[in-house]
């Protein structure tokens, strides 16, 4: 696997062939994703609860980010590294840029922030200086309390075109990449199919261009495991294995199943 830019994944959107993402947070584990050849690795900030042991996100810090990226980047060279701006850390334009500077010198190659419309000048910003966003939308854990719970996004026609809007807005905007989360499966087509960037999915059905899992989830270690989860360890006799069956199974569009999807 040669080095994934940007321009990488957008031919891989343009040619209908799918690519796999997944977390780490330290270079033992990059190393190993690389290793799978798996194309993009992204920092998240689900570390607090991976690792940290918090019952949400929102306790990560700016520290927690660029700590846990320049690991990731020491452990890979070859994997696009994007990693999550955590809570409060893009509250304003001034505030995002300072802070998305320190997570692009700690390693990150493009940086990902939750939120729709209200983003716009935000993501102009960055994008004008050299730092490639993605999005994040449906699902967004850092609006837990807002949304009332870890709850499917979208089912509503009001709230499906809400996120319709807001992809194209952010694209628009400079986006490079989209994440979907929680969304019922035709939605996220029906989005994929609307941007010409590349759109990741998670629990979004098997119609994105992406598909994106937690490390942890995907080996069968958290002791919670989502609807849209399949444990890979299953069958697998290394994790090595388990990572491989994971990118072939996105690639193949096997991954993820009506039993990995929501319904509207």
């Amino acid at each position: 696997m040669r080095a994934v830019t940007i321009n990488t994944l957008q031919a891989h959107k343009a040619a209908g062939d799918k690519f796999a993402v997944i977390t780490s947070y330290d270079a033992c584990f990059a190393n190993v994703v690389e290793e799978a050849g798996i194309e993009v690795i992204l920092v998240g900030d689900s570390l607090g609860m991976v690792l940290q042991g918090h019952d949400s996100t929102l306790p990560v810090s700016v520290s927690d980010m660029a700590y846990h990226t320049a690991c990731v980047r020491r452990g890979c060279s070859k994997p696009l590294v994007v990693t999550d701006m955590p809570f409060g850390s893009y509250s304003s334009t001034d505030v995002a840029i300072a802070n998305a500077v320190t997570l692009m010198q700690a390693g990150a190659q493009m940086i990902k922030v939750e939120g729709g419309a209200w983003l716009l000048d935000t993501i102009l910003a960055l994008t004008e200086r050299s730092i490639p966003v993605c999005g994040h939308l449906g699902l967004t854990p850092q609006s837990v309390n807002s949304l009332g719970g870890y709850k499917v996004q979208g089912r509503e026609p009001k709230q499906a075109q809400a996120i319709i809007d807001d992809a194209k807005q952010l694209e628009q905007a400079g986006a490079s990449l989209l994440v979907l989360e929680c969304v019922p499966a035709d939605l996220a087509k029906k989005i994929s199919q609307a941007l010409s960037i590349p759109v990741i999915g998670i629990g979004a059905g098997a119609d994105t261009d992406a598909q994106v899992l937690v490390l942890h989830d995907l080996l069968g270690l958290s002791s919670h495991t989502p609807k849209f989860v399949r444990n890979f360890m299953n069958g697998s006799d290394s994790i090595q294995q388990a990572l491989s069956s994971y990118r072939d199974a996105v690639k193949s569009g096997e991954f993820p199943s009506a039993e990995h999807t929501f319904a509207g």
